[in-house]
């Protein structure tokens, strides 16, 4: 069954460091949210609110998008707002586009934040070449561009390079750092999210908790498992080394481990997957084991991929807040000072949001 909803955090239980701002981002209704009501794909929702030329969508299908669209208050973003004889762009540089949709996620909402000041949003993969990312930063650098946004699949350090630091353009930092923090940087709150995670199990009276993490090299598996850590103080429920087993981001570790940790003597009530596909696992290990979810044992996963809401039963959540990330990095680009050398700027992390299902139930 559902949580209640949780009690906000105590100062003292915010899993935030100081230098670091914790911010829930603003939520505003996307065509992901129309296709989810009106029961479509978003590819139809954006041929019908634009009314694209040469392709036919039935009445009924139309009328269930227009309602959609109405019922949450959906509002077509044009450009028409700043629009100038100039042209206006905005460049997104990735090292990698392919290997996941969160790029993808972060580049709409970058668009969606462009547009309203009549940008177009051009997106560049460098692959880390070091011969073609210096040639892909110059040409993300023309004469019309008004902003950059230097980007990264996977959350972590990099070393910025030296064109950008001496480039007039404002510069923001997506899913990546500097040590310098020479630039404004907007990440996920992973520590927040791990906590989240493990805070709404103990709220279930769980007290046999486990972890799934990713691969612990990588900044977001050790940050989910200090937010983990740092849950389970806040309950005074003892940490258990026992309970947490190192996975690899796959469907075949969620399985393994899963079946590792239902061997314990003392097995878990509930599991911690560090992202859904491993969650994915762990359901077939548990229903392999003849065990219901959630009546005997309860699980989190995390990202809201799509095949959460499809799992049986639907699987309980955190979402990646990837499109909001790009909507801060070009708003705070257009508005603010980003020079690169000019402050030192703090971490901005936006809050993973709890997506509440079906996969957790009380003790």
């Amino acid at each position: 069954m559902k949580q209640k909803a949780l009690e906000p955090l105590r100062k003292t239980e915010t899993p935030e460091t100081e230098k670091q701002v914790r911010i829930t981002p603003r939520k505003r209704v996307t065509m992901t949210d129309v296709a989810r009501l009106a029961g479509c794909s978003q590819s139809t929702v954006s041929v019908v609110l634009n009314n694209t030329p040469g392709i036919t969508i039935a009445s009924e299908t139309k009328k269930r998008v227009s309602d959609a669209a109405k019922k949450l208050g959906y509002v077509h973003q044009r450009a028409e707002a700043g629009m100038s004889s100039r042209p206006r762009q905005i460049s997104i540089v990735f090292d990698f586009l392919a290997t996941s949709p969160e790029a993808v996620v972060s580049i709409d909402g970058a668009r969606e934040s462009g547009w309203l000041t009549g940008h177009v949003v051009s997106a560049y993969q460098t692959l880390n070449d070091a011969k073609m990312e210096p040639r892909t930063l110059a040409a993300a650098m023309g004469p019309s561009i008004d902003a950059l946004i230097y980007a990264t699949i996977m959350t972590r350090e990099v070393n910025v390079p030296k064109v950008l630091y001496d480039t007039k353009l404002p510069v923001v930092l997506l899913n990546c750092y500097s040590k310098d923090r020479a630039f404004p940087s907007v990440l996920p709150g992973e520590v927040a999210g791990g906590h989240m995670a493990t805070r709404t199990l103990a709220l279930a009276n769980h007290k046999r908790i486990a972890h799934i993490t990713g691969e612990m090299w990588m900044d977001a598996a050790k940050s989910r498992l200090k937010g983990y850590r740092q849950a389970l103080a806040s309950a005074e429920i003892p940490f258990d080394p026992v309970l947490v087993r190192e996975g690899n981001w796959q469907t075949n570790s969620g399985y393994s481990n899963t079946r590792a940790l239902m061997e314990l003597d003392k097995p878990p009530t509930a599991i911690f997957c560090s992202n859904d596909r491993m969650a994915v696992g762990c359901y077939e290990a548990l229903k392999e084991l003849g065990l219901r979810i959630p009546d005997d044992i309860s699980v989190i996963g995390y990202d809201d991929a799509e095949v959460a809401a499809q799992l049986n039963p639907p699987l309980t959540s955190l979402n990646l807040p990837h499109r909001e990330m790009g909507r801060w990095a070009v708003e705070t680009a257009l508005e603010t000072n980003a020079l690169g050398g000019q402050d030192r700027f703090p971490l901005v992390k936006l809050e993973c949001m709890l997506v509440e299902r079906d996969s957790i139930a009380s003790i």
